[in-house]
């Protein structure tokens, strides 16, 4: 047209300077020109990717139109997922089979498998791509859901383990899929009239829940000056502290590279299932006395005291909390006989003594059964391990240099004396390793707020708890009495018929949950007025769920790695949005 018709262009490239600085946004304009006239037909709000989007505010901010301000609340945080991770073709015309829950966002192509093992297999081996299928994951399949590029469960919420792990990893999730029937034994999974096989290819869109057909193109994410730019005026805005839950030093150093302030959540137990280890735990777990689980856990001490080493050692002085171990013991033993007789020829030890003590640990609801501090409270050597760990590690690393004030959190806290016998032993752990050192080191002792009965006596239990972090997926859990791993059978119908607004696991419920959280935190600083707060549930990476943290009056909150650019722009909103309610 410049060449043709110049000054038709010059025309139009004026009316478009004109129109961009009045509205101040990308203008998509429809035109028409006859007989040397131009003619304007519409303006309207140019639509835009993620990535274009944060170009464009970051430029009118140069260009002088929009203030940093106004860049910052230009952006809808949750397009920030799409600078991060691969997304689908929006030129790709997908044949999707079913829907899931969208648990971590993204998209990923791969072979379908059915186990953990196949997993590694194939990928280590083979050097191929997979998608892991299972009815729904277990700790167990750690190292094969590192491996895959995409997980998909028929079973789970928001919060189910494999959701949790995904977010943390950074793996595209589709959980909950109801739409499918997981045969894992035979080797195929069907939707409706769709039978999928082992090696066939698959497609996930974890920011959609969709399921697709065979290999479906896919986008490459881009970090660019711009969303670094935005991301710097984010932190000078914003009040809020973001960490991350990280669980190993892979996961700590994608939290720094995304700008994390520290760890305020690091799983102790997701480091008990390498292939090492998990022998020892296992005969930790079989014990029949203190005396054979104190043996065993002298065994795992130098490999849990390394782990705290590396992470620490990458943190760089950065807070870390520690969470000492939480799940229940039979998470951690086989269930089939096949399996059962491996371990025991494995760890030379009868068959019927691992069947005698799976039945024994065997809970109704192993939810609200013997985990969290009821364990360190019973078997008070596991927590005297984990203890001791913490703290040679820290000696050690601060001889080098390296100053780390450990954050030890005790979880699943209901009644101050849980609280108060825990951190006894925790101090005395201390006394005797800061001596044996012949060092000082400053740590916190706190706990993790998920049972509702602790927001209530906040008050009292931090009489003695230095730090409170509130874990929002079991709070949650436990106020609505909904099952976060088996709410996806019902979870679609309460939204589609308004029953509930939103997942109460992917956004919070500031109204329920909310307000323990509130009670919670006001009766917490009534007694302990500086106490430090903060968030380490899944909701620490949703926007909204942020914006409530920080007119709670947090300190911190702290999500997973990938999610943590979402929460340094999601803080920094809530900050403008407070202000200009204050006008």
């Amino acid at each position: 047209m410049k060449k043709e018709f110049p000054k038709i262009y010059d025309k139009l490239f004026r009316i478009c300077q004109q129109l961009e600085k009045y509205f101040k946004e990308v203008q998509d304009l429809e035109f028409t020109a006859e007989e040397g006239t131009l003619y304007m037909l519409q303006a309207r709000t140019g639509k835009r990717t993620a990535r274009a989007a944060v170009a464009f505010a970051t430029d009118f901010v140069k260009e002088g139109l929009i203030s940093k301000e106004q860049a910052l609340l230009r952006i809808d945080p949750a397009q920030i997922d799409q600078l991060l991770h691969p997304t689908i073709d929006p030129s790709a015309k997908p044949k999707v089979i079913a829907k899931g829950l969208p648990a971590s966002p993204g998209a990923a192509v791969g072979k379908v498998v059915f186990n953990a093992r196949r997993a590694v297999e194939l990928t280590e081996e083979n050097s191929q791509q997979v998608i892991l299928v299972r009815e729904e994951t277990s700790p167990e399949d750690i190292e094969g859901m590192a491996a895959a590029q995409g997980i998909l469960t028929a079973r789970g919420g928001m919060t189910s383990h494999a959701a949790v792990v995904g977010r943390g990893m950074g793996k595209c999730c589709v959980v909950g899929c109801n739409e499918i029937t997981v045969q894992e034994e035979e080797g195929f999974f069907k939707a409706g009239d769709v039978t999928i096989k082992e090696l066939e290819l698959l497609t996930l869109n974890g920011t959609t829940g969709e399921v697709m057909l065979g290999e479906v193109p896919l986008v490459q994410p881009q970090l660019t000056d711009s969303f670094k730019q935005l991301l710097e005026w984010a932190d000078n805005t914003r009040r809020l502290g973001v960490r991350a839950n990280a669980d190993t030093p892979k996961d700590a150093r994608v939290a720094r590279d995304f700008g994390a302030g520290g760890i305020g959540l690091w799983r102790t137990e997701h480091m008990f299932f390498g292939e090492e280890r998990l022998p020892v735990v296992r005969r930790m777990i079989l014990a029949k006395d203190s005396a054979a689980r104190k043996a065993a856990l002298e065994k795992l001490l130098p490999f849990q005291k390394q782990d705290f080493i590396d992470i620490f050692a990458v943190m760089k002085g950065l807070p870390v909390t520690v969470r000492l171990l939480d799940p229940p013991l039979h998470e951690f033993l086989p269930n089939t006989e096949e399996e059962q007789k491996r371990i025991a020829e494995q760890i030379g030890i009868e068959v019927q003594q691992i069947r005698e003590t799976v039945n024994s640990l065997h809970e109704i609801n192993p939810m609200l059964g013997h985990r969290g501090c009821r364990l360190g409270i019973t078997y008070p050597e596991i927590n005297e391990m984990q203890a001791q760990a913490i703290f040679e590690a820290a000696c050690e690393l601060s001889r080098d240099g390296v100053k780390m004030v450990p954050e030890i959190m005790i979880p699943l806290v209901g009644h101050p004396n849980e609280f108060r016998v825990a951190k006894q032993t925790i101090d005395e752990v201390a006394r005797r390793t800061l001596s044996r050192y012949k060092t000082n080191l400053t740590y916190l002792v706190g706990t993790m707020i998920e049972v509702p009965r602790a927001a209530i006596v906040a008050d009292i239990i931090a009489q003695e708890a230095e730090f409170f972090s509130f874990g929002t997926n079991d709070l949650t859990q436990m106020t609505f009495g909904f099952s976060r791993d088996d709410i996806g059978k019902f979870l679609p119908h309460y939204l589609k018929n308004d029953i509930l607004p939103a997942d109460p696991f992917a956004k919070l419920d500031q109204e329920g949950v909310g307000a323990l959280i509130r009670i919670g935190i006001q009766r917490g600083r009534a007694t302990r007025k500086h106490l430090k707060v903060g968030i380490c549930g899944e909701h620490g990476g949703e926007p909204s769920s942020i914006d409530f943290c920080h007119r709670s009056g947090m300190d911190y909150v702290s999500c997973s790695p990938y999610r943590v650019p979402v929460a340094r722009l999601a803080a920094a909103q809530a900050v403008l949005r407070e202000k200009a309610q204050k006008k």
